[in-house]
């Protein structure tokens, strides 16, 4: 069984990228890439399998396992991010599953004694890994907690609940951290970008902070996520057979919070609070899906944003969906995550329709955004950081213009989940039952 796995994994040329016990994971991994999806996406997607085996690295530094970085093509370094892995986690879960089991593990034990969650473990030194040093991010850059999404859906899809109490303390300690260190005024929670322009949301220069005063004020990305640790952190005690009141109470009090102060029922989506306080710093920001993606909106706020916003090509459905800036806001432009389209967000976007019954909407979005990902790869040969809205070419995106590159970097993993994507795509294409 070994030599035939072996054999596949040569046969692509990846054996020179293989890590030990890599052949395990890599080439189920491998083998599904060639029936999964439509046919015209299949290069594309073994090519991302590839991708997954080039970025994972021998156990060093402060990780326990082997480790995946961004992608080869990460222009910075390879670099451990806790916003990129969780992506490659989706990408690998059903397959892949020790792969998965090992990311998460590499993930959650970087966490501080604070219950700081790193945001980027850089790797730097020389290009040989063993013993190389690493540097972690002081805690003014985090990133977004929706590690507790794919821990979820591990132990979901594997039944393997042995990790539950861990993920529960690490995820008690996290909010404890959020609670002490990004608390909003008059309440929910901030990330660093409207403190301190730190761009801890993983949104780099986003639109919202744009002639936006600084100070601790309630953001709409950061207030759902850490809603979303407390619902996980909820249920994992529930089921450990701990009290889950604290965790449940702080749950509904952020979600009364996003229903009512983070909504604008004249325009039927959701935005900061500075933003629902003084309606002219409105952006069509993607940011806004998040109580959507969670579940913090009711139902009926859900299908608005679903039919009005992520189903209009006037805001978020472009050719290549989701556009991160709405397509007809004055702020939109060709520029890195100020209209361009990543990948990972249209996944979130798709689990968000499915969460409120709407597979058809998460169809839709799914098969357009993987048929314009197939074709730019066939075309360049590469998977990109992020696509062009309109289905131009990626490579004529803007970066950012004040460093020397300003283009999207190729070979980037960490915000294309496409195997995880084709997934979702076949398997509602072929329920029964499902709602139009």
């Amino acid at each position: 069984m070994k030599t035939m796995r072996l054999l596949v994994l040569a046969a692509f040329g990846l054996l020179p990228f293989i890590t030990q016990g890599a052949e395990d994971w890599a080439a189920p991994l491998l083998k599904e890439s060639t029936s999964l999806g439509k046919p015209s996406w299949r290069p594309m997607l073994r090519y991302a399998v590839g991708l997954h085996v080039r970025s994972t690295h021998p156990a060093a530094g402060p990780f326990e396992f082997p480790w995946q970085d961004t992608g080869p093509g990460y222009g910075y370094g390879p670099g451990f991010g806790n916003w990129d892995i969780v992506h490659e986690i989706l990408d690998t879960i059903p397959t892949a599953p020790q792969h998965a089991r090992e990311q998460l593990l590499n993930d959650v034990r970087l966490q501080q004694p604070s219950g700081y969650l790193p945001g980027l473990v850089l790797m730097t030194g020389s290009p040989g890994f063993a013993d190389r040093p690493y540097d972690i991010k002081d805690d003014t850059e985090g990133h977004p907690p929706v590690w507790v999404y794919a821990a979820a859906e591990y132990m979901a899809v594997t039944g393997d609940k042995a990790l539950m109490r861990e993920f529960l303390d690490c995820a008690k300690k996290q909010i404890g951290w959020f609670e002490n260190k990004r608390h909003a005024r008059p309440d929910g929670f901030f990330y660093n970008d409207i403190l301190k322009h730190r761009w801890e949301s993983g949104v780099d220069e986003g639109v919202r902070f744009d002639q936006t005063d600084l100070g601790p004020k309630a953001c709409v990305d950061a207030t759902s996520h850490v809603y979303q640790l407390c619902h996980y952190a909820a249920l994992w005690a529930k089921e450990l057979g701990e009290d889950a009141t604290p965790w449940e109470k702080r749950e509904w009090h952020l979600q009364e919070f996003i229903q009512t102060k983070l909504w604008d029922a004249k325009t039927g989506f959701f935005y900061d609070h500075w933003a629902i306080e003084n309606p002219t710093l409105q952006r069509q920001a993607f940011d806004g899906i998040w109580p959507v993606v969670v579940g913090a909106a009711t139902p009926d706020q859900a299908q608005c944003v679903i039919d009005e916003w992520l189903l209009n090509p006037k805001h978020f459905f472009t050719q290549h969906p989701i556009s991160t800036v709405g397509a007809t806001d004055a702020k939109f432009e060709l520029r890195m995550w100020r209209g361009p389209t990543w990948n990972s967000m249209t996944y979130w976007a798709a689990l968000a329709c499915v969460r409120y019954h709407r597979p058809d909407a998460a169809i839709k979005l799914l098969e357009a955004a993987l048929d314009d990902t197939a074709k730019q790869y066939d075309r360049t040969g590469t998977i990109w950081e992020y696509y062009h809205p309109q289905a131009g070419k990626p490579e004529e995106l803007a970066r950012k213009p004040q460093t020397k590159r300003n283009q999207p970097w190729p070979d980037y993993l960490g915000h294309n989940p496409v195997l995880a994507m084709s997934r979702l795509w076949q398997k509602l294409k072929t329920e029964p039952n499902r709602e139009r």
